[in-house]
């Protein structure tokens, strides 16, 4: 480890999101993303991501209580009601609110949970994780992408 904790060849290693981890969901777990709470607000965090997951070459789901049509796609107002498989869920709701989409992902067979910055759920990442499902917390893909040099 380095001074700044980090392991030595500046990999970014914490409890809740190592690069290994994150570079398996963005590269190898699949294209199609639900983004949970993403909406046409385009002042939100979730609209700016969601372009760049676009552009990186993945499939977003708009998932939201309007269940609006953001960015070309039909949105849906929870997980359950998307009618084919999901492989990452991106969770933008709060942290009080995140355990339970956590918990609906597995049930719907995602194969891997990721929590924004700011939304924290040890709970639920240990839950998720013991289901067999990779997690990331309190990151964000449209920085990781271009910190890790991934590949879509």
């Amino acid at each position: 480890m380095n001074a700044d904790g980090n392991a030595d060849g500046g990999s970014t290693v914490d409890a809740y999101a190592d690069d290994a981890t994150i570079r398996r969901i963005l590269e190898d777990t699949g294209d199609t993303w639900a983004v949970v709470g993403l909406s046409n607000n385009s002042s939100r965090a979730a609209y700016g991501v969601a372009e760049v997951l676009q552009r990186f070459g993945k499939r977003v789901v708009p998932v939201h209580p309007k269940a609006e049509t953001v960015h070309g796609e039909q949105g849906y107002a929870s997980l359950a009601d998307i009618p084919f498989p999901v492989d990452v869920v991106d969770v933008f709701v709060n942290s009080e609110l995140a355990g339970a989409v956590a918990d609906e992902a597995v049930a719907v067979g995602a194969k891997a949970v990721w929590f924004q910055l700011g939304v924290l759920d040890p709970d639920a990442y240990g839950r998720t994780r013991a289901q067999g499902l990779d997690m990331v917390m309190d990151r964000c893909p449209a920085i990781e992408i271009p910190r890790l040099g991934t590949r879509a």
